[in-house]
């Protein structure tokens, strides 16, 4: 402990720079960039840095760094401090009008479609230079890439992440992401106009005895339906699985094939018309639609108006009953 408390009275705090923007950029050769200095600077800095905490810190992969266990340990907390301590020194100053930022927002395709136009009509209006990034969501829990600043907030349904913040919430842990409800929708039953079973009630037994495709992120041909026909002892036949929506709505259009969407992405990406949709024999929960952010985020000024736009955008999304 001594040793500990000598270390710390006596580190340079600006190798704790070097430190995060070599852990962010995972290459010497770009966190010298961002932080205009040379290469040799960054790796006498890390070198330091190394003695002083008695850790490798990063090691060389391919044209990169990657870091050590007790690397990815350290830079939360070091990242957060750094972060606190900028915005005590230099206040945040976001003015929509005149600002430049650049924000990453990860959200499926069918959740795009309902949103990304509203927002880009308040970014047009409000922030016109500012420029936002959609990427693919492809994961049901995007701590990983909040933790990392991949993105700036994650749009979409994440059942199992709101249950596990609740269940660190109930027992006194600390919460690092925040979540704000945006909208309702439910999932339907979609097929080709014409298909089989369009006339007709859709049993249960019916719906299993037919052909399925499956919207999945993760490319697992398992999904929240098969679990739910699992429950009742059932089962059906996933005999293609892609990972938009879209792709889904063309491909039920043009085969006999049914597939499981929500109910807003039909009207929305204006497929309605192609196909129908039934009611599912199944009871399965409504989709909540969440934001979920990192609470480091939460009190820039920026991001507050990310949320607060996204917010908006979603405003005029038609909840489910």
């Amino acid at each position: 402990m001594p040793h500990s408390a000598t270390n710390f009275r006596t580190l340079d705090l600006n190798l704790l720079r070097v430190f995060d923007a070599v852990m962010a950029e995972r290459s010497l050769t770009r966190a010298a960039r961002s932080l205009s200095l040379t290469q040799p600077a960054v790796s006498n800095a890390l070198s330091r840095l190394r003695v002083a905490l008695g850790d490798e810190l990063v090691r060389r992969s391919g044209q990169g760094v990657s870091p050590t266990p007790r690397a990815m340990s350290l830079w939360p907390s070091v990242r957060d401090a750094l972060r606190q301590l900028q915005q005590s020194l230099a206040p945040d100053g976001f003015v929509p009008a005149e600002a430049e930022n650049a924000f990453v927002i990860a959200m499926a395709d069918a959740t795009a479609v309902e949103l990304v136009p509203r927002l880009m009509a308040i970014a047009a209006a409000e922030a016109p230079r500012v420029s936002m990034r959609v990427v693919p969501l492809a994961t049901r829990d995007p701590r990983k890439l909040l933790d990392e600043e991949t993105i700036d907030l994650a749009i979409g349904h994440f059942p199992a992440v709101k249950a596990d913040l609740g269940a660190q919430a109930q027992v006194g842990k600390g919460v690092s992401y925040a979540l704000r409800r945006l909208y309702d929708s439910e999932y339907v039953c979609a097929m080709r106009d014409g298909h089989p079973l369009a006339s007709g009630p859709l049993t249960l037994s019916r719906f299993c005895a037919a052909r399925h495709l499956l919207v999945s992120f993760s490319g697992e041909p398992f999904g929240f339906i098969d679990e739910a026909l699992v429950a009742r002892g059932r089962k059906r036949q996933v005999v293609l699985t892609v990972n938009q929506f879209f792709t889904a709505a063309r491909v039920v259009a043009d085969t006999d094939l049914l597939t499981v969407l929500p109910r807003h992405f039909l009207s929305s990406a204006g497929v309605l018309q192609t196909l129908q949709a039934r009611a599912l024999p199944l009871d399965v929960p409504p989709i909540q639609i969440d934001a979920i952010w990192h609470v480091r985020q939460e009190t820039l000024s920026a991001h507050r108006w990310l949320r607060d736009a996204v917010q908006r955008s979603a405003a005029g999304t038609a909840v489910a009953d």
